[in-house]
């Protein structure tokens, strides 16, 4: 018999449907409970890496849960041509939350569609041509984003940046006086790295960054995508290092998983923007709406920022053992700097059933645990890294 064209046959056991773009870790989630990921035969491991920074309320939530599958009912998806409360809503309560004075809220899908777009704004605001990054900065996979990502010529695949781009040596006050000039558009900084492992720029450099700015009239952005939104214990970097920026992107946490970002903009930005200027299919979305709502009523009614700030501080003063030589980082977003190789701790931790992130830095394993995670959770860490070295 011969086989219709539309056939479709199932893999092999070894092989996979997924594009081979991913590394692996040796450990299959089934599913998850608060700060626990649980394999297909029960077997647990304890969650410092909240894919990617992302579960910030851990896994499970009731009140997350139960939000989600309300809006479902309701109406999962519209258009943002049509109105619908819980999308002013959710704008709203985010500009709220932020605790900055934001003027508006352009919501997307991901933290680089949030900084591709905060990027177009400032070439377009200024007629420029030239965007400051920092060096060790990721800011995304798509064409801006990338063009200001550090490192990211061996995977760029463009034929060209869409604008001209040099990147700032971190902590040089006098190399932003150089680079940042009356041709450049603008700075996007992440205040404290993340892929970089965890560097806190610092007060400092980001007022002196925010003066440069203001000297030859660019357009500050800050990057929280993965600092923001509650992971340094507040809610955005802006707030803790008293430095506004005109514009500032949000993601990961923001959703608790449910895929959601957000460009928040000053006034001068926002009296800028008109019908048409900026759009989107899938962002502002009720479901994504929803999450975002959800989210922050959990933050704030289970008190999470201040477990953050003290459950932080718990960790550096019980995870400098073993291999450990120093923490750095705030909040829900440290590196922990390591004597030897950290892709070596993090699968020795990971076979004692932890799982904790890398960074581009070689000597730097990274934590980006839930809000929820409990000095009971650190303890297990501690007695692990301790072992490492017995």
């Amino acid at each position: 018999m011969t086989a219709s064209p539309h056939a479709t046959s199932t893999p092999a056991p070894h092989e996979s449907a997924l594009a081979p773009v991913y590394a692996q870790y040796p450990f299959e989630v089934a599913r998850a409970e608060g700060v626990w990921l649980i394999g297909p035969r029960g077997e647990r491991v304890l969650d410092l890496y909240g894919g990617h920074a992302v579960a910030a309320l851990g896994y499970g939530h009731a009140l997350w849960s139960e939000a989600l599958a309300e809006q479902a009912r309701s109406c999962q998806f519209q258009t943002n041509a049509l109105p619908m409360s819980v999308r002013e809503h959710a704008a709203q309560r985010l500009l709220v939350f932020a605790e900055l004075p934001f003027a508006s809220v352009f919501m997307v899908n991901s933290g680089a569609e949030a900084n591709e777009n905060a990027l177009r704004l400032a070439l377009r605001m200024s007629g420029r041509a030239h965007v400051v990054a920092i060096e060790g900065a990721f800011h995304g996979r798509t064409a801006a984003a990338s063009a200001v990502t550090w490192g990211s010529q061996s995977w760029y695949g463009f034929a060209r940046t869409p604008f001209d781009v040099s990147f700032l040596p971190r902590g040089d006050l006098q190399a932003i006086e150089a680079e940042v000039s009356e041709r450049t558009a603008a700075v996007i900084v992440e205040p404290v790295q993340g892929l970089a492992g965890a560097v806190d720029l610092g007060a400092p450099y980001l007022a002196a960054l925010r003066a440069r700015c203001d000297a030859v009239g660019a357009q500050l952005i800050f990057d929280e995508v993965q600092c923001g939104f509650g992971r340094i214990g507040v809610p955005y970097a802006a707030r803790l290092y008293g430095v506004m920026p005109d514009m500032l992107t949000t993601a990961k946490a923001l959703g608790n998983g449910f895929p959601v970002a957000a460009l928040l903009t000053s006034a001068q930005v926002s009296a800028t923007l008109k019908i048409g200027l900026l759009g989107t299919t899938y962002g502002g979305g009720p479901m994504a709406c929803a999450a975002v709502l959800a989210t922050i009523e959990a933050i704030e009614s289970e008190r999470l920022l201040e477990n953050v700030r003290r459950v932080s501080a718990y960790i550096r003063r019980t995870c400098l053992t073993g291999p450990v030589s120093a923490v750095q980082g705030e909040g829900f977003l440290l590196g922990l700097r390591t004597r030897r190789p950290a892709k070596q701790i993090h699968a020795e931790l990971l076979r004692r059933g932890i799982l904790t992130g890398t960074a581009s830095d070689p000597d730097v394993v990274r934590l980006l645990p839930p809000f929820i995670l409990q000095e009971a959770h650190v303890d297990l860490l501690s007695r692990a890294l301790t072992d490492l070295d017995a």
